[in-house]
C-alpha cells in the first residue's frame, strides 16, 4: 500500500519541498504520471515562477506547454526535476489512468458526507483552495466515444472558468495536486489519500455529485 502525505497549510518552505519530491515518487508507485508545475511567489513583484508577464492564473499551471508529453513515471526524471526545482507545483495529467471531479468545497463536502453516510467508498478525495478534487476511474476512450465523449462538464486548462459548478477533468486536462502550494501560503491536500485501491466507476459519483449541485 503507497501512502502519500497529507499535504496541509505551511510555511516552512523546507517541509513543502521535501515533501513534493516524496510525493511525485509516491504518485509515480501508482502509476500517476506527473510533471512540474509553476508555483506561487510573494516575492520580486511577481506572482507566478512562470515566465508570463502578469501571469492570469500564479502557480496553478503546468511550466511546460508540452505538460502531455513530459508527464511521466520515471523515478530517475522526476527527482531529477524536483530537485532542479524543489518549489515546483504537481501537475497530474487526467484521462489516463483516473478521471476528477471538480466541484465547490461546499458540496464536495457535503457529498462527502453522504458518501460515507452511505457506505460509499469515495476514493482519493483532495482540497484546493474552495474547490474539492474527486479522483475516479477514467472513462479513457470507449469504442462509443463519438457519441459518449463529448459532454458539457468536461473542463480543460483553456475552458475551466467557465464551468464554475461541476467540472469533469478528463483527456487533454489536468489536476494541482497534493502537496503543491497556492498564493496566501496555503497548500493543496488529501481529505483522503490514495492507497493503491481501484478507484471508484465515475458515472456512480457522478449521480452522487449531481444531487448536490442542482
Amino acid at each position: 500500500m503507497v501512502g502519500v502525505p497529507l499535504a496541509r497549510r505551511a510555511k516552512r518552505r523546507p517541509h513543502r519541498t521535501s515533501g513534493k519530491i516524496t510525493s511525485v515518487l509516491d504518485y509515480a508507485r501508482l502509476g500517476w504520471a506527473s510533471c512540474p508545475g509553476a508555483h506561487p511567489l510573494s516575492e520580486g513583484g511577481r506572482a507566478c515562477s512562470c515566465d508570463r508577464v502578469g501571469c492570469p492564473d500564479p502557480g496553478r499551471h503546468p511550466l511546460s506547454p508540452a505538460w502531455q508529453l513530459q508527464a511521466t513515471t520515471d523515478s530517475a526524471l522526476l527527482t531529477r526535476w524536483w530537485r532542479q526545482d524543489p518549489e515546483a507545483n504537481v501537475i497530474l495529467p487526467t484521462g489516463r489512468v483516473f478521471d476528477v471531479f471538480d466541484v465547490p468545497v461546499t458540496v464536495g463536502m457535503a457529498a462527502l458526507a453522504a458518501m460515507d453516510a452511505a457506505g460509499f467508498d469515495s476514493g482519493p478525495v483532495a482540497e484546493n483552495g474552495d474547490r474539492v478534487l474527486f479522483y475516479v476511474a477514467t472513462r479513457g476512450a470507449p469504442e462509443d466515444e463519438d457519441e459518449w465523449w463529448s459532454c458539457h462538464l468536461d473542463a480543460g486548462p483553456a475552458t475551466i472558468d467557465a464551468t464554475p459548478g461541476l467540472r469533469w477533468h478528463c483527456r487533454d486536462s489536468y489536476v494541482l495536486a497534493p502537496p503543491s502550494t497556492l498564493p496566501d501560503e496555503l497548500t493543496v491536500r488529501w481529505i483522503r489519500p490514495p492507497d493503491g485501491r481501484p478507484l471508484p466507476d465515475p458515472l456512480r459519483v457522478l449521480d452522487l455529485l449531481a444531487d448536490f449541485c442542482d
